[in-house]
């Protein structure tokens, strides 16, 4: 989505009424950052949007990027920046080694990135509705329309946060396909937009 550089857009500030909503809708889809919601998005916070390209909002804080939506729709996607603050608290998804060159130049990431030995999909397991299971993995099942992040064998930090096009489960059965309309990987125009 953001293969190009990004101009830098100005920035304004949103009303009270309006973060306390982005914030709301924050916690519903990610609920796993409610201990640290005050950190992220203080009371007295100045959080400000800032239009991008292509339809696209952007929302900082004292210069740094947090989340950003697309005017069509109704889901806020964590930048990458954010993700490597509060790794746990995103669903998230792991690519095999082979996988990584096409997920950060952009590419529809397909099912066997996944399913290989080194990719991993959320087993279905565990007790929690959300979160992790006993190894640190995203243990519940995903649906298709759900945010994701995706790690990759062998690294540390995430590479790539966009949408589900086919639920986790599926992907299992099928192994094959699209699975994720990346929206956001390290290096992209996104990446690198200065937002102080």
């Amino acid at each position: 989505m953001f293969k190009k550089e990004l101009p830098t857009a100005p920035k304004s500030k949103l009303k009270s009424s309006v973060q306390r909503a982005l914030r709301q809708s924050l916690l519903t889809t990610y609920p796993l950052l409610e201990h640290v919601v005050d950190e992220l998005l203080p009371k007295k916070g100045s959080l400000e949007a800032m239009k991008l390209p292509d339809r696209c909002t952007l929302y900082v804080l004292e210069g740094e990027p947090l989340f950003f939506q697309h005017d069509k729709s109704d889901v806020l996607l964590p930048h990458l920046k954010l993700v490597h603050r509060f790794p746990s608290a995103f669903p998230s998804i792991r690519i095999d080694r082979g996988a990584i060159r096409f997920v950060l130049s952009g590419a529809t990431l397909m099912a066997p990135g996944l399913t290989s030995p080194g990719g991993r999909l959320p087993s279905g397991k565990g007790g929690e509705p959300e979160g992790l299971d006993e190894e640190g993995h995203w243990s519940r099942e995903l649906e298709k329309g759900e945010p994701v992040v995706v790690t990759a064998e062998g690294k540390l930090e995430a590479c790539a946060v966009g949408i589900l096009v086919e639920s986790t489960k599926v992907v299992k059965e099928k192994g094959k396909g699209p699975v994720i309309e990346e929206a956001h990987c390290l290096g992209d125009g996104l990446w690198k937009l200065g937002t102080d």
